[in-house]
């Protein structure tokens, strides 16, 4: 027996005590720690899934969850972006450029020509009308084709007609039997869009692999300006005004839809810049000014145009030796657009228009260059219009007035 066993025979009662009450103080907290588990553990949402068992109690008084009751938890995922690409997706068809090979493209041997498939893009179709269903896509897409197949959201292939085309601003129409098309595309007013608006856009990405793709983002800029090198020369030649936005648009995704929440086509995609350090811009041509490209090119075939029958070149890319003894400026003139050709019985040979004219004004609208006196006539002006010319002559200003006719510039 021990020191404390023999001399201090109470304190071995109390340590009993105090290991029974221990004891029980051990299993009560077991109990309660349960119980609390079992509480928290649903309002917490620990171990429930998609799907839930609710374990009832059977009449043995047994809990048997082979008895209980299954619910199935299903999401609501449907969205304002859902809802725009159920409206507008099956609007979208892809476009692919069929091109005849010629002799030498086959490889000796083979002495017959052959078609291939020159490229893929998108399309959208936006009306139906008597057996016809036409489609708008870019320009660039259908360039240099001899035959055009289409391929319907379901899978479809149909071919397609070239209705025109615009290389000014990059846009075409193509014609199909309207039989197996279900869907036409509702345009919206690209005006009306502001900065940071959300917006989708559909199209074909690197082919018909991955059609009716989608991807978001939103209007990053309004009026962009961006320059067009349209005969690749070198020279500016247009300057197209787009929508940027950071959707992401890849090759193949051009002539596809830019789309608002409201499953509006707002705008069609045309181009991104494609440069190593940029990201997320893609361009898009508004739907306000490709409506009035399409109308022409249904009508004429082809966008008519003002037309003044002259040769242009800047004065900005003039030497300064010919500015003062060819062209004869004045010291402060500049800017403006040399006439360096005029055709013969043209509006500009009738409104008296010489070579080495240079021409600083259009109906008081200041002219800097030959893409300024471009955008002028094809977005303020109509055939049939008068239009007042301000120019030098051997250093003097003088003034005419030219009526435009419909000719191709």
């Amino acid at each position: 027996m021990g020191y404390y066993d023999q001399d201090y025979p109470d304190r071995n009662q109390r340590n009993k005590g105090s290991r029974k009450d221990y004891f029980l103080a051990a299993v009560a907290g077991v109990i309660i720690g349960a119980l609390l588990v079992m509480v928290a553990f649903p309002r917490l949402g620990i171990g429930t899934g998609t799907d839930q068992s609710t374990i009832t109690e059977n009449s043995s008084g047994n809990n048997s969850a082979t008895n209980g009751t299954i619910q199935n938890v299903s999401l609501d995922v449907d969205t304002a972006v859902t809802e725009a690409v159920d409206k507008a997706s099956d609007a979208v068809v892809g476009v692919t450029n069929i091109q005849q090979s010629g002799f030498w493209d086959q490889g000796q041997g083979q002495g017959q020509s052959e078609d291939g498939e020159a490229g893929t893009g998108s399309g959208v179709i936006y009306k139906k009308e008597d057996g016809k269903a036409w489609i708008v896509t870019n320009s660039h897409v259908i360039e240099g084709a001899n035959e055009i197949e289409v391929t319907l959201n379901d899978g479809t292939k149909i071919p397609a007609e070239i209705r025109g085309s615009d290389r000014w601003t990059d846009l075409a129409v193509i014609e199909v039997n309207s039989d197996k098309v279900k869907t036409v595309a509702e345009f919206g007013d690209s005006d009306a869009l502001k900065l940071g608006e959300p917006v989708i856009a559909i199209g074909n990405p690197l082919g018909l692999q991955f059609s009716g793709s989608i991807t978001q983002g939103i209007i990053s800029g309004l009026e962009r300006t961006i320059e067009i090198d349209i005969n690749q020369d070198g020279e500016i030649d247009w300057n197209a005004e787009v929508l940027q936005t950071d959707a992401a648009i890849n090759p193949g995704n051009s002539g596809g839809a830019l789309v608002n929440l409201s499953g509006q086509v707002i705008g069609i995609n045309s181009m991104k810049i494609a440069q190593e350090a940029v990201e997320g811009i893609g361009l898009s041509i508004p739907i306000d000014s490709v409506i009035p490209i399409i109308n022409d090119i249904e009508r004429y075939g082809e966008v008519r145009r003002p037309y003044m029958g002259v040769n242009l070149g800047s004065v900005e890319e003039i030497s300064q030796y010919h500015q003062q003894n060819t062209l004869k400026l004045p010291n402060d003139v500049t800017s403006g657009v040399a006439i360096t050709g005029v055709e013969p019985t043209s509006p500009a040979s009738k409104a008296g228009l010489k070579e080495f004219d240079v021409i600083v004004e259009m109906d008081g609208k200041t002219i800097k260059d030959v893409v300024a006196l471009r955008k002028f006539l094809y977005t303020e002006k109509k055939v049939g219009d008068n239009v007042k010319i301000t120019y030098y002559r051997n250093g003097k200003k003088q003034n005419a007035t030219l009526k435009l006719t419909g000719e191709t510039m």
